[in-house]
């Protein structure tokens, strides 16, 4: 099935190239089928490099996905043209009467603050405790996952000496659980990230399952035990060379930053980075979007 997004809208054509299959609102009112309504709450910087990567990864799976796209309206962006939020993008109180199928909050460049320091943070948590009732399921991730964990469970982010920075090697701990259907024993998945959560603060909370950890990168997926929340600390959703940019980025600035571990073959920046997390990330974002809103959701959840 494919993934009904506004018209126009700038990862159409891109996605269309890679045969990910799209239909624009015209067409997608002549079907007969309640697609799902996804929310995406982008806090991203360069919003539509990350509605890109999300948007292929909603795409490739035979379920039909309504797509609405959200900014907070007390942060102005300064890496995306007005033209395309005020034509693309809604605030929570354009959407705050609907509900939805599912929600994905991304990450967001400010780990540097605390979280009560974050120009937008009293308006990201009346979004995450509107979307404890008006949203099915919750996909929180990075710093998305850090602020969800924080708001909702008191669980605290910790910074870390140097920059977790490289694609790293993850084990699953509950291979039963759904959210991990597919997954090999062992996978790869990028971080990119200054703070950590740490897995014994998960651990002590009933109401949280700790499902994937790196030995290196530390706590990558957790879950609420209803379901209702997932979170990952890292980002399963980055292209080929997000890591590659933003490593020469930060070397042009004359920031401290190391080659990201694992990924340039030899560890020489000249090579084209090696992709070892395309199979996981596209199997992670199914198995959430069939297995915790597609086949939990009532069919008249959204009326």
């Amino acid at each position: 099935m494919p993934i009904k997004v506004p018209i126009g809208l700038p990862a159409i054509d891109i996605l269309s190239n890679e045969g990910i299959f799209f239909m624009d609102e015209h067409r997608a009112t002549a079907q007969d089928i309640r697609p799902l309504r996804i929310v995406i709450l982008n806090l991203m910087p360069k919003k539509i490099e990350t509605e890109t990567q999300i948007l292929r990864l909603l795409g490739n799976s035979p379920i039909q996905v309504e797509v609405e796209l959200m900014q907070v309206a007390s942060h102005t962006s300064k890496n995306t043209s007005s033209e395309h939020l005020l034509k693309f993008y809604k605030t929570w109180n354009e959407l705050k009467g609907q509900k939805f199928d599912g929600m994905i909050i991304t990450g967001a460049p400010v780990e540097h603050l605390e979280f009560h320091e974050v120009d937008y943070w009293p308006e990201l948590c009346n979004i995450m405790d509107w979307a404890r009732t008006n949203v099915f399921s919750t996909f929180y991730i990075c710093w998305g996952a850090q602020a969800a964990l924080y708001h909702h469970y008191s669980i605290k982010k910790y910074p870390l000496d140097e920059k977790m920075f490289g694609v790293f090697e993850h084990k699953t701990l509950n291979p039963a659980h759904t959210l991990l259907h597919g997954f090999d024993e062992v996978y790869y998945a990028p971080h990119s990230r200054h703070t950590e959560t740490r897995a014994e603060d998960i651990k002590n909370d009933e109401r949280l399952e700790l499902l994937g950890v790196s030995d290196e990168a530390g706590v990558y997926i957790a879950a609420s035990r209803d379901h209702s929340q997932f979170f990952v600390t890292g980002h399963s959703e980055y292209d080929c060379d997000t890591l590659a940019g933003e490593y020469f980025r930060d070397l042009e600035r004359g920031l401290p930053i190391k080659i990201p571990a694992n990924y340039f073959p030899e560890d020489n920046a000249a090579n084209p980075p090696l992709v070892r997390w395309r199979a996981h990330s596209n199997l992670l974002f199914f198995n959430w979007l069939n297995y915790f809103v597609y086949q939990r959701t009532p069919f008249d959840f959204v009326k």
